[in-house]
């Protein structure tokens, strides 16, 4: 295994020992993964046929939902797989694929979520200028510049990480294929081009968390401004939904990634790729539709009316 032309497949960590947590995995993936295309369609579903909701910030909701199912169907259908046919294969073309979907989906939502801050921002701190900063076209595209930058940026670390040569076999320390866990079998010298990328990840990611926060300065200091109590409780209630998603994604990813090596373990490190590959998607519809009254009268509409042909 001198270079990556000649491995054909990956070994990805296994999930337990036992066939009876095998079977507990599967189950409580399913579970989890049932959950998050039940809360994301629906969420897609009342935003596409909620003529009430065409608003910029329901249509950027729906365009978070579709990067959450993307996300989750990329990484846990494997892993299922894998765990009810007590397997740990996966191609090399299916690892690389998988590769590039999760980075694809990962940073449309962190571009998204961004792009949400914003509209929250130009809501709260400039209403009088909401319709000119996002009219349908700004906001048709913001969106296409999140979706084209996140495949363009997917593509230089899917193309950069299988480019370089494989030199310590195909063992994989995560149950999906990851970056870092694919750069591990790499020699020293061929890890410094795709770490100059990562870098740089890492300053357009805090960039991002940095303008975010700004804006919630910025937007809280706006909402406590509003004189009246039932202004400001309509106020939060679009920002903290929007706030707990961004927290959830970003706290879960930051603290899987910038760990201390003291406190890492195998358990530990499957319990946080789990936190914040999996879990997030399954709760952000549940996070949104708790706080946002519109939404929920929206989705329990949509559910009664399904209900209401059978």
């Amino acid at each position: 295994m001198s270079n990556s032309s000649s491995i054909s497949h990956f070994l990805l960590l296994a999930l337990a020992d036992t066939r009876q947590l095998q079977l507990l995995h599967f189950c409580l993936f399913l579970g989890i993964s049932l959950a998050a295309l039940l809360g994301n369609g629906l969420v897609i579903s009342a935003v596409a046929c909620g003529h009430h909701l065409h608003s910029p910030m329901f249509f950027f909701l729906l365009h978070l939902a579709l990067t959450d199912l993307g996300s989750i169907l990329t990484t846990v259908p494997k892993a299922m797989h894998n765990s009810l046919w007590d397997t740990r294969n996966i191609s090399y073309e299916g690892c690389a694929a998988q590769l590039f979907l999760l980075v694809f989906f990962i940073s449309a939502e962190l571009c998204l979520l961004t792009i949400m801050c914003y509209d929250r921002y130009v809501s709260i701190c400039k209403p009088l200028h909401y319709g000119t900063l996002l009219g349908s076209r700004a906001c048709a595209h913001m969106a296409a510049a999140a979706w084209a930058s996140a495949f363009l940026y997917s593509l230089l670390h899917t193309a950069n990480t299988f480019s370089l040569p494989l030199c310590h076999g195909n063992a994989l320390g995560q149950f999906f294929c990851e970056i870092p866990h694919i750069l591990k079998p790499t020699s020293s010298h061929a890890k410094l081009r795709e770490l100059g990328l990562l870098a740089v990840s890492v300053c357009l990611g805090f960039g991002c968390f940095v303008f975010i926060i700004f804006s919630y300065v910025q937007i809280f200091r706006a909402v406590l401004r509003i004189p009246s109590e039932q202004g400001r409780h309509k106020a939060f209630s679009t920002c903290l939904p929007h706030l707990a998603v961004v927290s959830l994604f970003l706290s879960t990813a930051a603290f899987a990634y910038l760990k201390p090596p003291s406190i890492s373990s195998p358990s530990l490190d499957l319990a946080l790729s789990v936190l914040y590959s999996v879990v997030p998607p399954a709760l952000n519809p549940l996070i949104y539709s708790l706080r946002n009254q519109e939404l929920k009268a929206a989705v329990w509409t949509l559910i009664t009316g399904q209900f209401q042909k059978h």
